[in-house]
């Protein structure tokens, strides 16, 4: 494989290019915002429950209170139906007393009811306030959510946008490598995990794994100039 200094340090340059790429996508997955969405929706999915439980106890105390009110309000024009019959008996007493006894019935009926619609009214006033707490809790996870979405996206177009460039740039100079250079560099930072260029340090240490090259192997190596393959992690090695 032929390569000479400037193509290396072209060589080097994509490399760099292709690190700062692989980092942008470990922090896209990475990003804070995404975590903490999570746990917010999670904390409302634990929330929304109760908030529908306490919404079926709202309708269902509610339909109660409806059903006492009508009956009052039938009741009540008894009371008026029997008032005005009462008021017209005139000397009819047995009539009068008639009525008047359906109407003390009634007025006791009322009082019953009264009595009831002022619980189901207390239970309701709770019923109310459980149910504003747990709207205001959804309404803030709602906002925070938001927050962090927008937060999310703005920092995902920044790393999406850096990488567009770093690609962009890459694109340009690769094309001044020779495609056996390039082929044989992509396919060791395959097995690499992206760092598959390094440097022949003075003692013969390989820059990347730090292994030392020593005697034939390091004098075969040295022939290779100005490429070499570090025989303890196959990387590229760049020698001076």
């Amino acid at each position: 494989m032929q390569a000479t200094y400037e193509d290396l340090a072209v060589l080097v340059e994509v490399q760099r290019i292709d690190i700062e790429v692989l980092q942008a996508k470990k922090e896209r997955a990475s990003l804070p915002q995404r975590i903490q969405v999570a746990k917010i929706r999670k904390k409302r999915e634990e929330v929304l429950p109760k908030l529908q439980q306490v919404e079926e106890l709202q309708k269902s105390t509610q339909a109660k209170m409806t059903t006492i009110e009508d009956e009052d309000r039938s009741l009540a024009q008894k009371q008026e139906r029997a008032q005005e019959i009462i008021k017209a008996a005139g000397s009819d007493f047995r009539k009068a007393e008639s009525h008047s006894k359906d109407m003390a019935g009634v007025a006791k009926r009322r009082d019953t009811l009264a009595q009831s619609l002022a619980k189901l009214t207390a239970e309701m006033d709770k019923i109310m306030s459980v149910q504003g707490q747990l709207q205001q809790a959804i309404a803030a996870f709602d906002a925070e959510e938001s927050s962090l979405v927008e937060a999310y996206q703005s920092k995902d177009a920044e790393l999406v946008e850096k990488s567009r460039a770093l690609l962009e740039q890459r694109g340009k100079l690769v094309a001044k490598i020779a495609a056996d250079l390039l082929d044989a560099y992509s396919r060791t930072a395959a097995k690499t995990g992206g760092v598959a260029l390094g440097d022949l340090e003075e003692g013969g240490v390989c820059s990347v794994c730090r292994s030392t090259i020593s005697g034939g192997r390091l004098i075969d190596l040295v022939s290779q100039r100005p490429l070499g393959v570090c025989p303890s992690c196959n990387r590229l090695l760049v020698i001076h």
